[in-house]
C-alpha cells in the first residue's frame, strides 16, 4: 500500500499539449503555482522542456530549490523520454532550475486519474481537443483505449465535434449549422469551406467544439447527432478497458458543463459507476509526490 510520509515541500507539474502547470506544496497546502505553454515533448518539442521550466520556476518563487524533497511530473508524451537526448535535455533542465530531489514521471492520464479521486486503481476517461481513456492499478496505466490522434482516433473529442461539423455542412451547407460553422470559418459557400478544411485549420476546427454543444443543446438537430454519437463511442472507448473501481471524467468536454458531459454522466450512473470529475492535475501530482512508494512502480525517474 502507498501512504503519505511526512516531508519538506513537493512538487507537481501538469504537462500537457495545451499548457504546463505546476503546483508547490507543503503539508499546510499549497505555496506556490506556476503556468506555461505547451509541455507535450512530442508535439512542442525543445519548447516543452522551456515551458515546464518555466512553471516550476514561477512554483519555487523564493522557495530554495533544495527544499523541494520530492517531485511528480505528469507528462503528456512520456515515450519521448525514451530518447537519451531528450531524457538528459530534462535532466539538465532539473539541475539548472537547482532541483536536487529525484522527479518521477507518469502519463499525464494518471495524474488525470489522480485529481478526480484518491482510490489508487480504476479507469479515467479523457476528453478535451483529444480523447483517450486509461486504466490504472495502483497508479500504473496497465490498458489504454484510443488517443490515436485526430487522423486516426480521438473519437468524441473536441477536435473530432469540429471535423464532424465541418463534415456535416460541407454535405448540407443550407443547414443551420452549416449557418455557424461557415460563419466560423469566415467564408460564404460551401465550396470555400472544402478549401478551407483542406487547409487543415487544426485548432480552428476544434475550437468549433463548443458551438456545436451549444447549438445542440439550443436543439439543432444536426449538433445533437453529432454529440449524440460523440457520447457513444467515449462510452465504447471506456468499456473497451473492462475496468473496475471508480471512473475520473477529465478533459475540457467531460469536466465543463456540456451536453457531452451530460450525456457520459447519463450513460455511467445508472449502471451503478463512481464517477467523478478531476480537478486540478497538477494538485494531484503533488499529493502523488506525498506517497511513500512512487518511486518503487516502475516509472522513469531523472536521478541527480
Amino acid at each position: 500500500m502507498l501512504r503519505s510520509i511526512g516531508m519538506k515541500l513537493v512538487l507537481g507539474v501538469d504537462a500537457g499539449g495545451t499548457g504546463t502547470r505546476a503546483v508547490l506544496a507543503h503539508p499546510s497546502g499549497i505555496i506556490g503555482r506556476g503556468r506555461a505553454g505547451p509541455g507535450n515533448p512530442i508535439s512542442a518539442g525543445p519548447a516543452a522542456i522551456e515551458a515546464i521550466a518555466s512553471a516550476i520556476r514561477q512554483a519555487l518563487g523564493h522557495h530554495p530549490p533544495d527544499s523541494v524533497r520530492t517531485a511528480v511530473l505528469g507528462l503528456s508524451g512520456t515515450s519521448a523520454l525514451d530518447d537519451p537526448a531528450v531524457h538528459e535535455r530534462f535532466r539538465s533542465m532539473w539541475t539548472d532550475l537547482g532541483l536536487t530531489c529525484p522527479m518521477t514521471v507518469v502519463g499525464d492520464a494518471v495524474t488525470a486519474f489522480a485529481a478526480g479521486t484518491t482510490a489508487p486503481s480504476g479507469a479515467v476517461l479523457i476528453a478535451g481537443t483529444g480523447a483517450t481513456a486509461a486504466r490504472i492499478d495502483r497508479y500504473v496505466i496497465t490498458k489504454t483505449a484510443d488517443g490515436l490522434g485526430w487522423l486516426l482516433g480521438d473519437e468524441g473529442s473536441g477536435r473530432w465535434l469540429g471535423l464532424r461539423a465541418v463534415r456535416t455542412a460541407a454535405r448540407r451547407f443550407d443547414s443551420p449549422l452549416a449557418a455557424r460553422v461557415a460563419a466560423h470559418a469566415g467564408v460564404t459557400s460551401g465550396d470555400e469551406l472544402v478549401r478551407w478544411a483542406q487547409s487543415l485549420p487544426l485548432d480552428a476546427i476544434a475550437a468549433l467544439a463548443p458551438m456545436v454543444c451549444t447549438a445542440a443543446r439550443g436543439g439543432d438537430p444536426d449538433a445533437a447527432a453529432i454529440v449524440t454519437d460523440a457520447v457513444r463511442r467515449l462510452i465504447r472507448t471506456l468499456d473497451s478497458l473492462g475496468s473496475p473501481g471508480p471512473v475520473v471524467l477529465a478533459g475540457s468536454l467531460l469536466t465543463s458543463d456540456t451536453p457531452v458531459r451530460d450525456g457520459v454522466l447519463g450513460a455511467l450512473r445508472p449502471r451503478g459507476t463512481e464517477v467523478a470529475l478531476a480537478g486540478d492535475p497538477a494538485e494531484a501530482a503533488a499529493r502523488l509526490a506525498t506517497l511513500d512508494g512512487m518511486s518503487e512502480l516502475g516509472y522513469p525517474h531523472l536521478h541527480i
